[in-house]
C-alpha cells in the first residue's frame, strides 16, 4: 500500500487491493468491503512536505481486537450445560402456531458451535452467551405455554426440522403490525440471502437477528434464510429455502402470489440463480453484487473438459438467463465494485433473448449499497409485491430455457424428460385465445406435461392438434405428451402415472442426478454389516465415508442419519435415498442392486464403459435410481464431490466434480487419508445407462 505522497491520503484503489487480499478481505462474496476501526488520516500530516513520514504518525490507533479465548473452556458454563440438556420437547403443549423447533434451535446452535469450536474470541463468547441466555427464556416461556416470540411487530428466529437430514435449521422472521392468525388475510412475503460471512454460524445467525429492530418495520412478513451457512444456496442451501418459505406459509397466512426475492453478493448470487431456475415462484427477484457465471468469476481456463462443463450449468444463472422474461427482475452493483460485471452479463445476455433487465448503478460505491440505488431497488419490489403474480388467467405466453429437468418449470409448462441431459432445452408456447389452442415449439425435450385448463387442444412442433383439456379422462391436473419416432403423442392416464412414478427408470425431474443431487432430498447413509471383498477397497470407503459425514456436518450444518443395511425398514426404503457404503461382500442392500447396475462388479474386478479396474486400488461412485424404488436414488460410495477446500474457499466452487458414474483410483498415504485420481468420469444417458451418443446435433 502506498501513501500518496502529496496529500497522506490512502487512495481507493490501495484500498480496493488491501479489500480483496486474502489478508484484509471479509469473505463478503468475492471482494469484502475493508472496514478501517476509527482510521483517520491526521489533516495536519496531510499538508507535511515530509514524503517520507511513517505511517503509524499518520493513523490513530486501531480498535483492539477480541481477546482470544479457549473454545473448550465454554463447556463448563452452566447456563450452557443447561440448555444443551434441554429435552427435544415435544410433551410441551405450545400455542399455535409455535412449535417445539422453535425452541431446539437454541441448543443445536450451541452444540454445532462448540463441537466445531467455532467461538474463538471474547466477542463471539458473549454473543454465545446471550443466545444462550435467549434459549432459556423460550424455554420458561414455553414451560407456561406462551410463545412471545411470535408477537406482531418484531423479528425473532423459529426453528423447523428439515426433511434433508431431520436437522434443526433457523431462519428469521419479522412479523408485521396487524397481523392476527384467527384473520383469514393472506399478506406478502419478502425473502432475503445473505451474503458470505466467514464466521457465519447458528449462534451469530441468532445474535444478529433475534429481538432485532428493522430500519423501517415493513408491512409485511419479511424471511431472512440462514440456507445452512455460506454456499450460495445451492443443494441442501436452496432447499432450506424453500423448506423455510414453507414452514412460514404453513403456519402463518402468506399470499403465494406475493413473495419476493433478493439478495447481496451471495444473496444476489442466489437471488440470480434461484429466480431464473424457478421464475413462476416470485413477484420479483432481485440480485444486488452477485456473481452469475463460474466460469467467468473463478477465472477458469477455457474450454472446460466434459462433463465439468456440462455440470457447470447446472447453477449458473447466466445459462438461463431469458427466464427473466418470466419474473420481473433487477440487478444492482456499485460502480466501483467488479460485481458489477455480473449484473451486466445477465443484463446482455437477457438482451439478448429479447429480455430487460434494469440495472441500477450505485455511484462512487464498491461492493456496498448506495443508499438511493437501494431506496430505488426496494421499490421496484413493492411495486410488484402490492400487484403480485397473476394466477388466472394464465400467462399467455411462455419461453422457458433449461439445461437440466431438476429446474423443469415455468408456470404451466413442464419439462419431463430431456433427450440429452445437460443440453439446451427450450420451450416456446403461446395460448390463442380465439382457437382455444396451445401453440408450441420445443428443442430436446422428450415428455412434456401442460396445464389442462390451458386451452381445449393443443398442437407441439407443428404436429396435429392434439386435445388437451379433456384428455387422459380429466383425472390428472396436466396433461403428458411424449415425443416419438413418428411425432408427438398425447399419453392417457395409465401411461402418464407410469411416467409419475418412474416406471421405466428415466431421468426425470429429482431423479436427474448428479451425484450431488441425493444430498438435498432425505437421505441415509448405509453402511454394511458383512465381511469385505477387498481391504484395500474397504479402507477407502470407510475413511470417504468418514469425509462426507464430517464436511456435511460442520459445512451443510446437519449430522446425515445413518444406519447399517440389516437395518433397511421398508419405511426408509420408501422415503429416503439411499446412500451405499462398500460392496456387494460387505453391503447386503448393494448385493441386492448389484445386477441392476450399469456396471460389472466382483471380487476381482471393476468394468465400467468396457474397462477394468481393480477393486484393490479402484472404486466406484455413482447414481442412479434406486431399482427397489424407482422414485428414489441410489448412491454408491460418495457424499458431495466437492470439499472442505472448496467450502473453505468460494461457495462459487460449490459445483459437482463427479457426473452419474466415476472410477477414483486412490493411494493411502502415510495419515491415513487418501489421495484420489478421477478415471472415468460419465454423464449417464436420460435412461441411465452409459451414453452412446452425446448430442441432439450428433442424433441429427
Amino acid at each position: 500500500m502506498d501513501l500518496n505522497a502529496h496529500t497522506g491520503w490512502i487512495t481507493f484503489s490501495d484500498l480496493w487491493r488491501m479489500s480483496c487480499s486474502s489478508r484484509w478481505s471479509h469473505g463478503l462474496g468475492g471482494c469484502g468491503l475493508l472496514v478501517l476501526n476509527l482510521i483517520c488520516i491526521n489533516p495536519l500530516a496531510a499538508q507535511s512536505t515530509t514524503t517520507n513520514a511513517p505511517l503509524l504518525a499518520q493513523v490513530t490507533t486501531r480498535k483492539t481486537p477480541p481477546e482470544p479465548i479457549d473454545p473448550a473452556s465454554l463447556k463448563s458454563i452452566e447456563e450452557i450445560q443447561k440448555l444443551r440438556q434441554v429435552s427435544e420437547l415435544k410433551s410441551l403443549e405450545l400455542p399455535r402456531p409455535a412449535q417445539p423447533a422453535d425452541i431446539q434451535v437454541f441448543p443445536k446452535a450451541i452444540d454445532w458451535a462448540l463441537r466445531h469450536e467455532e467461538i474463538r474470541n471474547s466477542t463471539q463468547r458473549d454473543a454465545l452467551l446471550r443466545v444462550t441466555r435467549q434459549g432459556l427464556n423460550r424455554v420458561t416461556a414455553a414451560e407456561k405455554k406462551q410463545a412471545p416470540w411470535l408477537a406482531p411487530g418484531g423479528q425473532h428466529v423459529l426453528g423447523y426440522v428439515s426433511e434433508v437430514d431431520e436437522s434443526i435449521q433457523p431462519y428469521s422472521l419479522w412479523i408485521p403490525e396487524g397481523y392476527q392468525q384467527e384473520s383469514t388475510d393472506r399478506w406478502p412475503l419478502e425473502v432475503v440471502l445473505h451474503g458470505r460471512d466467514n464466521d457465519l454460524n447458528e449462534v451469530k445467525f441468532i445474535d444478529q437477528h433475534e429481538g432485532k429492530t428493522l430500519k423501517q418495520s415493513p408491512k409485511h412478513f419479511r424471511l431472512e434464510v440462514f440456507g445452512r451457512g455460506n454456499n450460495a444456496y445451492r443443494w441442501a442451501g436452496e432447499t432450506d429455502v424453500f423448506e423455510a418459505i414453507r414452514d412460514v406459509t404453513r403456519r402463518f397466512r402468506i399470499d403465494d402470489q406475493r413473495i419476493n426475492l433478493w439478495g447481496f453478493s451471495m444473496g444476489g448470487a442466489g437471488a440470480w440463480h434461484l429466480g431464473v431456475h424457478h421464475p413462476d415462484r416470485w413477484t420479483s427477484v432481485g440480485a444486488g453484487a452477485g456473481f452469475a457465471d463460474t466460469i467467468v468469476y473463478q477465472k477458469l481456463k477455457e474450454p472446460i473438459e466434459s462433463p465439468r462443463r456440462e455440470l457447470l450449468r447446472i447453477y449458473d444463472a447466466i445459462d438461463y438467463a431469458p427466464n427473466a422474461g418470466l419474473v420481473p427482475m433487477i440487478g444492482y452493483g456499485g460502480s466501483e465494485d467488479p460485481q458489477l460485471a455480473a449484473a451486466q452479463t445477465m443484463q446482455k445476455a437477457a438482451r439478448e433473448a429479447g429480455v430487460e433487465i434494469p440495472v441500477l448503478i450505485g455511484q462512487g460505491v464498491a461492493h456496498k449499497w448506495h443508499p438511493e440505488s437501494e431506496q430505488e431497488f426496494q421499490a421496484f419490489h413493492d411495486r410488484y409485491r402490492q400487484s403480485g403474480r397473476v394466477r388466472f388467467p394464465l400467462n399467455s405466453k411462455i419461453r422457458f430455457t433449461t439445461w437440466t429437468v431438476k429446474y423443469p418449470e415455468a408456470d404451466w409448462l413442464k419439462v419431463i424428460r430431456q433427450e440429452f441431459p445437460y443440453q439446451l432445452s427450450t420451450i416456446d408456447a403461446e395460448i390463442k385465445n380465439d382457437a382455444d389452442l396451445v401453440e408450441v415449439s420445443t428443442k430436446n425435450v422428450a415428455i412434456l406435461s401442460v396445464d389442462r385448463q390451458a386451452a381445449e387442444s393443443i398442437r407441439i412442433d407443428g404436429s396435429e392438434v392434439l386435445p388437451l383439456r379433456n384428455a387422459a379422462e380429466g383425472l390428472l391436473p396436466d396433461v403428458y405428451y411424449e415425443l416419438r419416432g413418428n411425432g408427438w403423442k398425447q399419453l392417457e392416464y395409465k401411461a402418464s402415472r407410469d411416467v409419475e412414478i418412474n416406471d421405466m427408470r428415466h431421468k426425470h425431474h429429482r431423479l436427474q442426478g448428479p451425484i450431488d443431487d441425493a444430498f438435498t432430498q432425505p437421505f441415509v447413509n448405509v453402511t454394511g454389516s458383512g465381511r469385505a471383498w477387498n481391504s484395500g477397497h474397504e479402507a477407502y470407503t470407510n475413511w470417504s465415508l468418514k469425509r462426507s459425514q464430517q464436511e456435511f456436518d460442520r459445512w451443510l450444518r446437519g449430522r446425515p442419519p445413518a444406519i447399517v443395511d440389516n437395518g433397511l425398514s421398508d419405511e426408509i426404503l420408501m422415503d429416503k435415498n439411499l446412500v451405499l457404503w462398500g460392496d456387494p461382500g460387505s453391503n447386503t442392500v448393494i448385493a441386492r442392486i448389484v445386477d441392476q447396475l450399469p456396471i460389472e462388479w466382483t471380487k476381482d474386478k471393476i468394468v465400467v464403459n468396457g474397462k477394468e479396474f481393480s477393486p484393490q486400488n479402484h472404486a466406484i461412485a455413482m447414481i442412479v435410481p434406486n431399482p427397489l424404488n424407482s422414485l428414489k436414488y441410489v448412491v454408491i460410495n460418495s457424499g458431495h464431490t466437492f470439499h472442505e477446500a472448496e467450502f473453505k474457499g468460494s461457495n462459487a466452487q460449490l459445483y459437482p466434480r463427479l457426473g452419474d458414474l466415476a472410477v477414483i483410483r486412490f493411494v493411502q498415504q502415510e495419515d491415513g487419508s487418501f489421495r484420489e485420481d478421477i478415471v472415468e468420469n460419465l454423464i449417464l444417458d436420460s435412461r441411465w445407462q452409459i451414453p452412446q451418443q452425446q448430442s441432439v446435433e450428433n442424433q441429427k
